[in-house]
């Protein structure tokens, strides 16, 4: 399964937001959906299922650190596997620190607004690729500061953020070929 970077989408809710993003990048891998039954909302909840253990501990890590100096950090989920279910991905829902601010056939845009930084994921499926079986699902963050904290904090998230990305997209892409299959 491969994953290559990416433009931002043309037609992304994110290309066609007026706003000056300071940081922005995409990710792609393709998928097969014979039967065309992959949705926006099957590819949300997929964002959320089978995060490796090294992500979670990256999180459980920055959450205990930021918390420190007062920045948003998800509720403990107890119940996760239940709050997935009960996930529609819907505009105002919100998973761990994750709220879903947009939705579209084709796009989900989550993110979050903090007094340090206001950043959006898109998990954009392209309704243009050639061959109807195949599809790309575009994985694109932005990231707008609105500090010199939103500075300092990017600065040692950046690699990481580099690394998971393409390990989550890959994660997505397993899953919805488990669903598919």
């Amino acid at each position: 399964m491969q994953v290559k970077k990416a433009n931002l989408p043309n037609d992304s809710i994110l290309s066609l937001n007026t706003t000056h993003y300071h940081y922005i990048d995409s990710y792609e891998g393709e998928f097969y959906d014979k039967e065309n039954t992959i949705s926006s909302t099957e590819v949300g909840k997929a964002f959320f299922m089978n995060t490796p253990k090294w992500i979670q501990r990256l999180f459980t890590l920055r959450n205990k650190i930021v918390s420190i100096i007062g920045l948003k950090t998800p509720d403990k989920i107890s119940k996760r596997q239940k709050l997935l279910n009960d996930f529609k991905c819907e505009p105002g829902e919100q998973l761990g620190l994750f709220k879903v601010y947009e939705k579209t056939a084709q796009e989900v845009v989550l993110g979050e607004d903090d007094k340090h930084l206001d950043f959006r994921v898109s998990l954009y499926v392209d309704p243009n690729t050639n061959n109807n079986q195949s599809k790309k699902l575009i994985i694109s963050t932005t990231v707008i500061f609105n500090n010199w904290l939103g500075r300092l904090y990017f600065l040692p998230v950046k690699p990481f953020h580099q690394l998971i990305v393409p390990t989550m997209l890959k994660g997505i892409l397993k899953n919805i070929e488990k669903q598919i299959n």
